[in-house]
């Protein structure tokens, strides 16, 4: 095994050495109380002149909003050396140089993008800020410890002291902080100041509003070696004074509570939101129904969670949230487009059923974070349709989520999604064909080859500005893609006419008859039969037709939750590639795809969701588009090659590119 995903075996190891013993009691953390006599926000201007444009109906942004640098603690081990103010510069349009670095200190790959962002937020980890860039420094009073060798020459990401914390249930914070605490604080200070000055910088405050910066970090929280991290953005320039991590902040409730602590009600201009972000390995914790007493919610809980977490990363580098396929759960779905870029096997109806199944974690256990297991629940759509059975039961939904999605990048290299020249994410751990080609043992199911470039979020916003964009992810007018730049709209409501395709103000009328995606409908009025929705959806310039357009209904009633899918418009299937060469075979798709469609199955008493998906014609997936510029000859290829993936049928040759709205809701009278 390679000593890049060293750490993560070690993380499993110790996260399942602690799955084994008792849960200590949850401790008080220092998160419920105010540290200092002083107010934990730094309160900045955040002004911004006119936007020469401005549309009241809105326009789609793209962006990424999952970004890691070298600030980073896994992503400095694999040699990533980027700052924030490169990762804002590369999203904005430069060049930025990659790792592996040559003797002179000079980068040997670079990239750029073919398409500048609309806007980005840097999300470095909070854990281990401080002791990542001592352990960097030269002359830094732990440069020459253990933690800070391991760290910069094993690649093996000071494997016990950083994993250890991260998969305790009580985490503690490493030897080099805890004995030199004042010059820990001191550099979390100086850096969580960097992060703040990079977004300050790249933000354009001027009429012409080309670029938006966040402020951001993700709390990674992995107990027991499982994924609840979230991605915390803030609204303006004014946010605490440090980033709260999963050290001060060991579960999702007290993160919560920091944030409306030390944020939220600090009577501030302080604002935030979290996203949770890949749940689908996360071992059945990311939508757990319990709080962190074992409470069912009530709604006022619910509707707590929902408020500060509107929005949840649907795609990213490891894979697809959306749903999984398969029988092993009422939670799985029967719908083949759930076989998108999956990191595991479907599950498992009995031990080894079917053949190269994955275990499902509540019963047969394992890593989420590994890919050892996997939870139907953990995905996005069952969370929702579980969210209206609590709506049913309690009066809130704390799973009403809207869709974007990120890459996830640990190259400082937000945007960075064409499928045709992807160098990888992960620095020196991925940075060659056969990095990213070859499985890496049996200690980690999951291989860096089913990763994928990951994706975009895009919002419906009035103009380029950070009160515009952040006001379009509070009322989740979001939608994610796989990368593509599809532009699409959604729409439902009670009044919609059957032929709003055809009008050339269709969003005026969308925003005047009914609601956006990411909103509920409103009061059903009396009369009406059934909601009415329209999907409109234009093509990627640079990117392939639009083979279909779908409707992804989910609803609650009193025998349990339930999901379907509506074609809408298109055809089921289409065009194919040739894998060899990745031409497109047969009839392309449609540059522009439009429908409107009303609920046929609509029943009043019961809670739903819907939402749409955009799917594009097929391509040529990264790896082989890889293989084939390597030109892999299998015929010669010997015994144990690397490049084995290139013809042994391990990877799918095709990926079909799409996108994914909001959800609209109708949440009956209780």
């Amino acid at each position: 095994m390679s000593d890049k995903w060293f750490a993560l075996s070690v993380t499993v190891a110790l996260a399942a050495c602690e799955a084994s013993t008792p849960t200590p009691p949850a401790r008080d953390a220092a998160v419920d109380a105010p540290a200092e006599d002083v107010s934990p926000v730094v309160v900045r201007p955040d002004t911004h002149v006119a936007c020469r444009r401005r549309n009241p109906l809105r326009e789609p942004f793209f962006g990424d909003l999952h970004v890691h640098t070298g600030l980073s603690f896994d992503a400095a081990s694999w040699g990533t050396r980027a700052r924030p103010a490169d990762a804002y510069r590369f999203a904005r349009g430069e060049a930025v140089g990659l790792a592996p670095y040559d003797a002179a200190g000079r980068a040997t790959r670079t990239a750029r993008l073919t398409r500048p962002l609309d806007f980005t937020a840097v999300t470095d980890h909070s854990e281990f800020l401080a002791e990542t860039e001592l352990c960097n420094t030269p002359g830094s009073p732990v440069y020459d410890s253990r933690t800070c060798r391991e760290q910069r020459e094993t690649r093996l990401v000071a494997a016990t002291d950083y994993a250890l914390p991260l998969s305790s249930r009580t985490p503690a914070r490493p030897a080099i902080c805890r004995e030199n605490a004042a010059a820990c604080a001191a550099q979390l200070r100086t850096v969580w100041e960097e992060t703040q000055q990079a977004a300050e910088d790249a933000y354009d405050r001027s009429d012409a509003c080309a670029f938006t910066s966040f402020v951001g970090y993700e709390w990674t929280g992995s107990p027991g070696g499982n994924n609840l991290h979230r991605n915390v953005i803030f609204r303006t320039a004014s946010v605490p004074r440090s980033p709260t991590s999963y050290l001060e902040a060991p579960t999702p409730d007290r993160l919560w509570r920091a944030l409306e602590r030390d944020c939220l009600a600090t009577g501030t201009p302080c604002d935030v939101l979290g996203i949770p972000h890949n749940s689908n390995q996360s071992a059945g914790l990311m939508f757990a129904l319990t709080t962190e007493d074992g409470s069912p919610y009530d709604a006022a809980f619910a509707a707590r969670r929902a408020r500060l977490e509107p929005l949840v990363e649907v795609y990213q580098h490891k894979g697809a949230s959306e749903c999984i396929p398969g029988a092993a759960s009422l939670l799985a779905s029967e719908d083949e487009a759930c076989r998108f870029e999956q990191l595991t096997h479907p599950p498992c109806t009995a031990p080894g059923v079917p053949a190269g199944c994955t275990p499902l974690c509540s019963v047969a256990g394992g890593i989420g974070l590994a890919g050892a297991c996997v939870e139907p629940a953990d995905f996005v759509r069952p969370a929702l349709r579980r969210g209206l059975a609590e709506y049913l039961r309690t009066g809130a939904d704390p799973f009403h989520l809207g869709f974007v999605a990120s890459t996830d990048t640990h190259n400082a290299t937000p945007g960075l999604v064409d499928e045709a020249d992807w160098p990888g994410h992960a620095a020196r751990g991925d940075d060659t064909p056969e990095g990213r080609l070859t499985p890496e043992g049996n200690a980690r199911p999951i291989t860096i080859r089913l990763n994928s470039p990951g994706g975009l979020a895009v919002l419906w916003a009035e103009e380029n500005t950070r009160d515009s964009l952040f006001g379009a992810m509070r009322r989740r007018e979001a939608y994610a893609t796989s990368g593509t730049r599809v532009v699409v709209r959604f729409f439902g409501g009670w009044a919609l006419p059957d032929g709003l395709c055809d009008a050339r103000d269709l969003a005026a009328r969308g925003y005047a008859l009914g609601v956006p995606m990411g909103s509920d409908l409103p009061a059903r009025p009396g009369g009406a039969a059934a909601p009415g929705f329209v999907v409109s959806a234009l093509r990627d310039a640079l990117g392939s037709p639009l083979q279909r357009v779908e409707i992804v209904k989910g609803w609650a009633d009193a025998s349990g939750t339930h999901e379907r899918v509506f074609l809408v418009d298109g055809e089921a299937a289409g065009a194919t590639v040739d894998a060899a060469t990745c031409e497109a075979r047969g009839t392309p798709g449609a540059a522009a795809r439009c429908g409107v469609w009303r609920d046929p199955d609509f029943d009043p008493a019961a809670a739903a969701f819907w939402y749409a998906r955009v799917l594009e014609d097929p391509t040529c997936r990264w790896s082989r588009r890889l293989c084939n510029g390597l030109r892999v000859d299998c015929a010669a290829l010997p015994a144990g090659s690397p490049l084995a993936a290139c013809c042994d049928g391990s990877l799918a040759d095709t990926v079909q590119e799409r996108a994914w709205t909001s959800p609209i809701w109708y949440l009956p009278p209780r």
